[in-house]
Order: structure tokens, then sequence, then C-alpha cells
């Protein structure tokens, strides 16, 4: 499922006004209840005043088993006696419409879309209404295509997995490492996409992959071999929390289940997860799809089962509704009729994957008249699109180093910029994978080249650099320019889907590259890297030679414009870094296929939130041209829990304890802070307000774990108050060994910056807490 990007000729946040275009396309043709077709119009599925729970009873009803088997599958067979065309389920949205699926083509009309950064860039603004803004033009674009008929409107994005390894080679696709900002990433991004019209859906989006899945080719396991072996604390703490908070907040159409195994048994066919916590717990309102193939997978790789009749019948009973693969629609019909399981089985898998369709207008016939039916060509790659992918870039790129500083360069003062490194003038290279037809480019040599006179030299040929071949042109260009800027990194070839990195170092002889020009150039040197995982730069970090230091991510289509406004004090970076940057020392004796989040003795732990070890730069790291402070303006210092009377009796205090969630009624109950933000610079600036929680000490419990954050943009020697408001239950809770959540009674202590505020949660009244 590689992504094959391509280009079309190349042509402070913005709100946009979705309103209706003043022009009509060639109407597509109905999927299902076209009212010219008379035998079918009038058919009860197909009003659109009933309900739709009874519309899609109804068409069940009418279906013989071999055609709701053929509905099981990604490539949906036609049932012609009833006027229901085939539908492709898989399309891909990740960052922009993709063609990665099978769903949605490019060409004609519609040659390109708008391609934003890759999703690890994006989370580096921490601006949850700039994630909501590229869901709604994505979803613009998406309907735009479908009305053109050559796309679909169910997309398996986004990728809500957490970034726990830096060397997965998909950890670009996700924001990070944080669960909390993971989850609020995910539903910010589905409601952009699925639109705010009540049950209708504008696009059906779909987070992926269920659960405990970011390995995909390491020292011989791959994602499909792997038994991902979890403790339920770390199941309930870290790896589902995107997922519930997809949907229970983001209100996702769909789940995908992964590849993998979790202690023993394949995601895809494990009921537990799918029917009793997607579906049970969650609430899910959608339906549940398999990774590709993924039932295939575990009959054939894994052999979790004897026969194929019984995987089938496995997948459908623990809660699986769509087959992106023709597994089900092969070997359904059998398990049937072997007994292995029910058409009532059936008919429950596919009354998900129906209402979803309708909810989505599908069976409402002529799609022109209805919501979102007047999109077209005219509203792909519009200019206000483009500029929000240019915008996303700016905001998503992170300083890691400005000595001197070095930074911004002033063109009054550097009228030469020599260019140099494996990425200075890359194209595909910027929107990483699962990508599409971008609109255009602008590569970091051309928007350089807006701002002053360049000498490029590649200094690689590529970023394996597995010669110094090209490092004399390199050099020289550095001696004679006014200023030099290296773009370095990773590409695809080093970290991708079915491949992750061997290590944390620049691949070849990039080091040597950057060292060998620092030292002969004329100006300052500035870095700025291309990749979506952690790089070790300490050498960079500690080396004087190297003024400033840039991590852009893959920053999309507009990305070599969003560098150069940053390089040239355009505009002034704001983003912080959404994983923690490990030195090459941290993978020793760390093997990807140990899923344990919290350290030990004789293990480091992952992420910021459970290890403690030395690292390059930090999570949620990055600087700015200006300086900002804060000052807590209010905040209480006490917070009382109220108690469930029915969980409180007896006569022994609660003092010291760890309150299950489920015994306090506390689903309302919020910690308020008001948070001024000053901007003592003299530069306007965007700043990310991070807010972490230090919990009591014990054994259950992170280190620190992000609570909330906050964009705010505050101009020059000005202030802003930023209102927080921290869900006590959901953010200030850990879970313990059992996987139970639970509130921590005593002292918990705010982060802010270098500001710290002291708040103590007692219960409301004493009494005996089961435990």
């Amino acid at each position: 499922m590689a992504s094959i990007p391509n280009a079309m000729p190349s042509s402070f946040f913005v709100i946009f006004f979705l309103g209706v275009v003043l022009y009509t396309i060639e109407a597509r043709e109905s999927f299902a209840c076209d009212p010219k077709n008379a035998t079918t119009k009038d058919l009860l599925f197909c009003r659109v005043s009933l309900k739709v729970e009874d519309r899609v009873n109804d068409l069940i009803g009418r279906l013989t088993l071999q055609e709701k088997v053929s509905l099981l599958v990604d490539n949906a067979g036609a049932v012609p006696r009833l006027g229901i065309k085939g539908y492709e389920w898989w399309s891909e949205a990740l960052h922009g419409v993709s063609n990665t699926g099978p769903g949605t083509k490019f060409g004609g009309e519609f040659p390109g879309a708008t391609s934003f950064p890759q999703v690890i860039t994006t989370a580096a603004s921490f601006n949850a209404s700039l994630w909501e803004a590229i869901g709604q033009v994505v979803s613009d674009e998406a309907r735009a295509m479908y009305n053109g008929g050559v796309a679909g409107l169910t997309y398996w994005s986004p990728n809500v997995n957490i970034f726990r390894d830096p060397r997965w080679g998909r950890g670009q696709e996700t924001p990070g490492e944080d669960p909390v900002l993971v989850g609020k990433y995910a539903a910010s991004y589905v409601r952009g996409l699925q639109g705010n019209d009540g049950n209708r859906l504008k696009v059906a989006a779909c987070c992926k992959h269920f659960t405990a899945y970011d390995l995909d080719n390491w020292n011989g396991v791959d994602r499909y071999h792997f038994n991902a072996k979890v403790s339920r604390q770390d199941i309930v703490d870290t790896f589902d929390v995107p997922f519930k908070m997809c949907v229970k907040e983001g209100k996702v159409a769909s789940v995908m289940c992964s590849y993998n195994q979790v202690n023993g048994v394949p995601t895809c066919a494990d009921p537990n997860l799918l029917k009793k916590t997607v579906r049970g717990v969650w609430r899910l309102d959608g339906y549940i799809v398999s990774d590709c193939d993924s039932v295939g997978v575990y009959y054939d790789q894994q052999h979790y089962t004897s026969t194929p009749e019984e995987a089938a019948a496995d997948a459908i009973k623990a809660g699986l509704d769509l087959d992106c693969g023709p597994f089900l629609a092969v070997h359904t019909e059998d398990a049937v009729k072997r007994g292995l399981l029910n058409e009532k089985d059936v008919n429950n898998a596919l009354v998900n994957t129906l209402k979803v369709q309708m909810r989505l207008g599908m069976f409402d016939g002529e799609p022109s008249q209805q919501p979102f039916g007047n999109l077209g060509p005219k509203d792909v790659c519009t200019p206000a699109h483009q500029e929000l992918a240019l915008e996303s870039a700016r905001q998503g790129i992170v300083l890691l180093k400005n000595h001197g500083p070095s930074l911004p360069l002033s063109t009054r003062r550097y009228h030469t910029v020599a260019v140099i490194g494996p990425n200075s003038n890359v194209t595909n290279t910027m929107i990483g994978n699962y990508a599409g037809v971008a609109c255009g480019y602008t590569t970091p040599l051309q928007g350089i080249g807006k701002y002053a006179k360049t000498i490029h030299q590649q200094g690689c040929d590529d970023v394996a650099c597995t010669t110094d071949k090209l490092f004399g042109e390199a050099v020289n260009a550095a001696s004679q320019a006014d200023a030099t800027v290296l773009v370095i990194g990773l590409d695809q070839s080093i970290e991708a889907e079915f491949k992750d990195r061997a290590g944390l170092l620049l691949p070849g002889r990039q080091q040597d590259l950057v060292s060998k020009v620092a030292a002969a150039s004329k100006g300052p040197t500035i870095l700025v890297l291309m990749s979506g995982g952690p790089i070790d730069l300490a050498f960079a970090k500690n080396d004087p030679r190297i003024g400033a230091i840039l991590w852009a991510g893959y920053p999309g289509q507009a990305g070599g414009a969003a560098i150069a406004d940053i390089l040239f004090g355009a505009y002034n970076p704001g983003g912080r870094l959404p994983m923690t940057w490990y030195p090459q020392d941290y993978l020793t004796n760390l093997p990807m296929t140990t899923m344990a989040m919290r350290s030990s003795k004789s293990y480091p732990g992952r992420t910021y939130r459970f290890y403690k070890g030395p690292v390059v730069y930090k999570f949620g790291y990055g600087i700015s041209y200006t300086k900002f402070v804060h000052t807590i303006a209010s905040a209480p210092t006490v917070v009382s829990i109220p108690l469930d009377g029915r969980h409180a009796r007896g006569n022994t205090t609660i003092s010291g304890k760890a309150i299950r969630v489920t015994h306090t009624k506390c689903n309302r109950l919020s910690l308020g802070l008001q948070v001024n933000v000053k901007n003592i610079g003299s530069k306007d600036g965007s700043h990310s307000l991070l807010v972490f929680s230090t919990p009591p000490a014990g054994h259950w419990a992170p280190h620190k774990q992000l609570v909330a954050f906050e964009k705010v943009h505050v101009p020059a020697r000005a202030q802003h108050r930023v209102l927080i408001n921290i869900h006590v239950c959901k953010y200030l809770s850990v879970v313990d060994r059992s996987g139970i959540r639970r509130i921590p009674m005593g002292e918990h202590s705010l982060h802010i910056g270098n500001t710290k505020h002291s708040v103590s949660l007692q219960a409301a009244k004493l009494g005996v807490i089961k435990s």
C-alpha cells in the first residue's frame, strides 16, 4: 500500500467559507435509488423520509446470502436487480486526497489535489483548529472528486497509532508519541473530514490501526507475523487512548484493525477488542474494517485457524464488518453452510456498513441534488487551499537551535546563499507517504531563491550519501556564499511502510558532508532536516560552526516556501517536537518487539512519559525568534472529587488512595486555569502553550503527562490570557497494573514551561473505595 506521489504543473491561518459554488458539473450517476429507475425508486430503503435503521433493515431483507457476502469486501459487488452499483471502499486521505487506494484516480479534470504536510509535521503545530481546517479542505476536495466520478466517500485515515519506537518507518504518518496529542489530533481531523451536519456524513473517516501496531519490518520480524505482548496497563494507558478519543470525541465512522496479534490473538479476530471495546464500551457508530488482507494473513501466515471458513467466521463474530481484500467474499458463504456462522452475523456486519453509506447520502438518489453535490473541479487546489498547505508547513516547522542568533537571515546582509544537500531541491520527498498528486511544488531551492541569489550543489546524490565525490563542489559553494543552508535528512528509501530504520544517525556520509561544509562556510551555516522520525544530531547541536537547526518533517507541497519564509524572518517559527529525539545509544539492547512502556532496572522505557535518560531534544521542544513568559493568573489549589455514594461505605478513610474513576462523579469536573502569555521579545509570534502534569509519586504513574495545549498568537511586547480547562477524570488520572483508571489523591504538579503550580485533589467525603 505504498503511495505513488507525482505532481501536476506548478502553479497566519485561513478561515474558509464553505459556501455554494456558482457553477454546475456533469452529474455523477446515482449509486442507488436512481429517481429515473421506476422499479427501485419507491422501495422502502430509498425513502429518505424514513429512519436510516429502517431503510437498512429493509434493504438487508431483500438481499440473498450471495449478495450479502459480495458486500463484505472493499470491492463491493453490484446488486443490479435492486439498482445498486458496485463500490470501492478503499480510499486514503492521510494529509490530502491520495491515490494510494484503488478508490481514487487522478487525471482529466482532477489532475491533483492539495498535498498538506505529513501528519508528524502538522502535529508539531499543536493547533487543533488547524487540524480540523485541513480536514475540511480535504473533504471538500474528496467530495468534489466523488462528484466527478473519480473518488469514493470512505477514507481510511487518520493513522492514530503511538510513535512508540523512533525507528518505526510509519511514525511519520502519526501525530507523535503522546496519547493525548494523538487523540486530540484524531478527533479534530475527523471532525473536519466528516462535517458537523448531525448524523449525515460529508465523508467517512477511519482511525487505524487498532491496536498496539507500530512495527513494520525490523530484524527479521514483520507486521504480518508479530505478536505484540502488551500489558493491560499499557493498553489502557497508552495504545487505546487515541482510538477511544477518536470514537467518543471525534465520532469517527470507522475503525481499522491491524495485521499484528495482541497477546496471541489477531486484532481482526478478537471480540474483546472489536465487539466488546470499540463497539460496546466506546459505542462506535460505524463499521470496523480490516487492514488489507488481514483476515487472509492470520489464516495463511499466522496459521491462527485450521480452515479459511473458520477464519472468516472468527472475524465476523469478533465484530469485523468489512474485509479489505477478497477473503470474506470467498469463504463466508461456506462458513454459513458449515454452521460456523449464522446469516444473522452477516446481517449485523452489513447493518454497520450500509448505515454509513446511507449517512453519506449514497442511497438518496441524484448526487448533485444533495449537500456538497455542487462541489467540482474548481474546488480542488484552490488558492485558499494551497495557502492553507503553506500555513500548515510554517506552523509545523520546529526551530531546534539558533546560536547567536544566526536566524533570521537578513536579505540586506546575505545576498548569496549556498543551498546544499540531498533534500535541497526535492519534490516528492516533501509529501511523505500516503500522498496523492500535488497541485504543484515549491522546493527549498526555489523558496530560498525568492529571497536571495542561490548557489546550488547536491553534496550527495541522494540521502543514502554513499560517496564523497560531490563534496568538493559543495565545500567550494559554501566558501563563496554569504550564508549556507544544508537541507539533509531522510526520505521514503530510509523510513517507510514496511521499512523500519536501523538506527538514528544520518544515513551514509551526510554527517561528514555537514561538518566539511560548515568548516568551509564563509558565513553562517544553517541545517534544515527533512524526516519523519527523530535523528541523533548531537554533533550538529554541539558544533559552534552550525548556527541554527530547523526540523521541517515532510512539509508538503509548499514546504520549500515555508522553510524560506522562516529562514528569512517572514514567519516566526512556533512548532514543537511531537516526539522525543533520542541519542543513538538509546537503541542499545532495545528490541522494537519489546512493547513495555514503563522503565525498569535494565530497560529504559518508552517516550517522554516513562524514559528519564539523556535526549538530544525533548518532546515538546521548540524555540522562537522571540521569547514568551508564562504566569498563572488564576488556578485552584484544591479540587474536590465527588464520590459515587454507592461505592463509599464503611469507616475506612480514602486518604492517600487512588480512586477508581468509575467510583466518582467527575464526568463534568474540570480544573480551570487562566495563564498569561507575554511576548517579551521584538517579534510577533505564535506560541504553543503545553500543560504537563506530574501526579503524586506511585508505581503506576508516568513521570509527567501532557494534559492540555493551546496555540496562541501574541504580538511583540503584548500579553494574552489563555483559558484552559483540564478534565480531571480524563487527564489527571493514571492507570494501575490491572488496567483500571484511577485518580490519585494528593498533590498534582502542573508544569507550563518553567512555571509550576500545585493542586491538591481531595475526595469529597470519606468512605471505603473498592480496589
